[in-house]
């Protein structure tokens, strides 16, 4: 079963990327609403090998702390690891909530989709 605060996630989402016609809020919004079964994980290592210095990323999953991230990026993601917070924002980065993301970046434009 779906939790509200996904529920709602979602349909901001979709909300978002009718109102700004961008794709990808509306795909991040299909993937909020898989089953958990089908939610994947990454690793904050793999996250640093693709992506580089001020990047935007968004990634559908949970992110991990396996690895070490030597570049500061802003991520978005449907869950974090409390070790893999504290490393992004050691090496300069931030994490942003739905909302803020798509505040920042309302047409989707220079964001990077993992996953």
């Amino acid at each position: 079963m779906t939790s509200q605060v996904t529920v709602r996630m979602a349909r901001e989402l979709k909300k978002a990327s009718i109102r700004n016609e961008a794709p990808i809020w509306a795909r991040l919004s299909e993937y909020a609403l898989k089953p958990s079964i089908a939610r994947r994980d990454i690793n904050i290592g793999r996250i640093a090998q693709l992506t580089k210095d001020g990047d935007v990323v968004a990634f559908p999953g949970k992110v991990l702390g396996t690895g070490t991230i030597g570049h500061g990026i802003t991520l978005f993601s449907f869950g974090i690891s409390g070790r893999a917070a504290k490393k992004v924002e050691d090496a300069g980065g931030r994490l942003l909530t739905h909302s803020q993301i798509i505040e920042d970046r309302p047409t989707g434009k220079g964001v990077v989709l993992l996953g």
